[in-house]
């Protein structure tokens, strides 16, 4: 990944980065489709193992994104929080606060149902702050879950 510009508004301690994927609420996926780039929305949540970190996200089995998280290989991801606009006396001189994430990875589906699971937990961590939940069998096999393994990222906040 090419190095942050703005190194004075990197954020680099992992506890830090962590309170601020735990405040995003979206991370928004980007993928390869033949020569254009698709970006989509989605529900995520966080799981370490390992000394690594994976991305997991849910949705439908079937459609674009299921399609091309399939054909496999790199993915990317942005997500961010605290977005406020900060005035000025001219247009030049506005700005935002905003903290953000910025990631690549490889990114696949996930079949085994154990995995799923988890996959799911994280996922309901990151939206409702709880992980202990039961999932019914045929709903596990119904949903699709994916999985990014982050092989790297960079963090920025501008306060």
């Amino acid at each position: 990944m090419r190095p942050m510009r703005r190194k004075d508004r990197a954020v680099t301690d992992p506890a830090k980065i962590r309170a601020v994927l735990a405040e995003c609420q979206v991370c928004r996926l980007g993928l390869r489709d033949g020569d254009r780039v698709y970006v989509v929305p989605l529900n995520f949540g966080l799981a370490e193992r390992e000394g690594k970190q994976f991305l997991y996200f849910h949705g439908a089995k079937e459609g674009r994104k299921a399609d091309l998280i399939r054909q496999g290989g790199c993915a990317c991801f942005e997500m961010d929080t605290g977005y406020r606009l900060q005035g000025g006396e001219q247009a030049c001189d506005y700005t935002a606060a905003f903290r953000s994430i910025i990631g690549e990875g490889t990114v696949a589906e996930v079949t085994d149902p154990a995995e799923k699971e988890t996959g799911l937990n994280a996922v309901m961590r990151q939206c409702t702050g709880q992980d202990r939940w039961t999932y019914d069998p045929a709903m596990l096999d119904a949903v699709g879950i994916f999985r990014l393994e982050v092989e790297s990222l960079t963090c920025k906040e501008h306060l």
